[in-house]
This record gives structure tokens, C-alpha cells and sequence, in this order.
């Protein structure tokens, strides 16, 4: 379980600094319904990250591994074709960054938060952890170093739990500074939402590229 995780922890950072998850928990802790809804949007998050990864994790398992400790051929190849995937994604990132000051697009889920439900916000997380490109891509990614890494059952959900509660610090991150951080708290989440906002391609685009460049390695290493 010990390699699962050291393998799977890089992708789980990954995940957890992710800026769009966070700016949405930020905006929801702007809102009436404050609690209600960021604490929906934590458990979807962690709901939607842990049933595909589980998915994933026992797929690989069905497909077979190696039982000496080696991982199986599909599983270096698969990494290069993530690691490859994640590079390109890195890429197209960096080069739709804004420039020269310009506001980055406000997607039409960040006007609507103001009126978010509950259940809006358990979906919202859904999409944005498993269903979105970039972090489905670093969940598969996770999920196929922890199948890679032990060929035991039980050490992959082991690990994939760690690879969950990693993943989802980013996301409680603003919740326990709202909960905890009392009357300055909003100003603090304002200007990380900011921040986060207008940097995000540059910061997925460094993410993408590192965890890309190491699921590369370690493919073309394992072959």
C-alpha cells in the first residue's frame, strides 16, 4: 500500500490545488446559504473523486497485473498515454492564458452560484471533480498508478482512500477558513478567489505538465 500511495500523491497534490473546485467552494462561502451549500460541495467532491477512482481501481484489477511486484505492460503504457495526454493538455493551457491584464472568460456556473441549492452544488462538484477534462484525466492517472503499484485489492482502496483526502484538502481548505477565520474570513476567500481566478491556466498549465512529465517517466521506466 506503501508504494500505492507514493505513487498515487503527486496526482492527488494535483487535484488538490486545482483552482476552479476551490474558487467555486470561495464562491459558494459568499452566499445566504454559506454552509449548506459548500458542505454539499465537499461531500460531491469527495463522493465523485472516490466512486470513479474505486471504478477505475477495480477495473485494473479485473484486467490483471502482475503477481512478482512488476507492473503489467498495459499499465506503463498506460501512464505514457496519460503522462502524453497530460503534457498536451499542460500546452493548450499555457497558450489560452490571458495576457497583458485581461479579465480570463467568467464561466455562466460562477453567475449562477448566487442561487445555487443544495443539490446544485453536490452536482457542480461532480462535474468539476470526474467530469471535467483536466481532473478526470489526474483521477484516471491516480487511479492507474495505485493499479499499477500492488497487485492486493485491498492495499489499491487503501490508497485510493489516501489519494481522496489528499485530493480533497483544496476543496475543505476554504470551508475551515470560513468556519474558522471569523469576520476577516471573507475578505481572505475574496482575494484568494481572485487570485485563483486570473491565474488558473497558468496554474493548471504547470500542474498538467509536472504530473505529466512524471507519469511519462515512470511509464517509459517501467517498460
Amino acid at each position: 500500500m506503501g508504494e500505492a500511495v507514493g505513487q498515487s500523491l503527486p496526482v492527488a497534490v494535483g487535484v488538490l490545488i486545482s483552482p476552479m473546485p476551490i474558487v467555486a467552494v470561495v464562491l459558494m462561502l459568499l452566499t445566504p446559504r454559506a454552509r449548506s451549500n459548500a458542505s454539499t460541495f465537499l461531500l460531491g467532491w469527495v463522493v465523485g473523486i472516490a466512486v470513479v477512482g474505486a471504478v477505475l481501481v477495480l477495473v485494473a484489477g479485473a484486467a490483471g497485473a502482475a503477481g512478482d511486484g512488476t507492473p503489467p505492460t498495459w499499465a506503463s503504457v498506460l501512464k505514457i498515454v496519460l503522462g502524453l495526454l497530460l503534457v498536451l493538455l499542460a500546452l493548450r493551457s499555457w497558450r489560452t492564458r490571458p495576457r497583458g491584464g485581461a479579465e480570463p472568460p467568467t464561466p455562466g456556473w460562477m453567475r449562477a452560484v448566487d442561487g445555487f441549492t443544495p443539490a446544485r452544488a453536490f452536482g457542480l462538484a461532480v462535474l468539476l471533480g470526474v467530469v471535467n477534462p483536466k481532473n478526470l484525466l489526474l483521477v484516471v492517472s491516480g487511479a492507474a498508478a495505485i493499479a499499477a503499484a500492488t497487485p492486493s485489492t485491498g492495499a489499491r482502496l487503501g490508497a485510493l482512500a489516501v489519494f481522496v483526502v489528499v485530493a480533497s484538502l483544496g476543496v475543505a481548505a476554504p470551508l475551515v477558513v470560513y468556519l474558522a477565520g471569523g469576520p476577516r474570513a471573507g475578505a481572505v476567500l475574496d482575494e484568494l478567489k481572485t487570485w485563483m481566478v486570473q491565474h488558473n491556466a497558468a496554474i493548471m498549465a504547470v500542474l498538467l505538465l509536472v504530473i505529466g512529465a512524471k507519469m511519462l517517466g515512470d511509464g517509459i521506466a517501467a517498460l
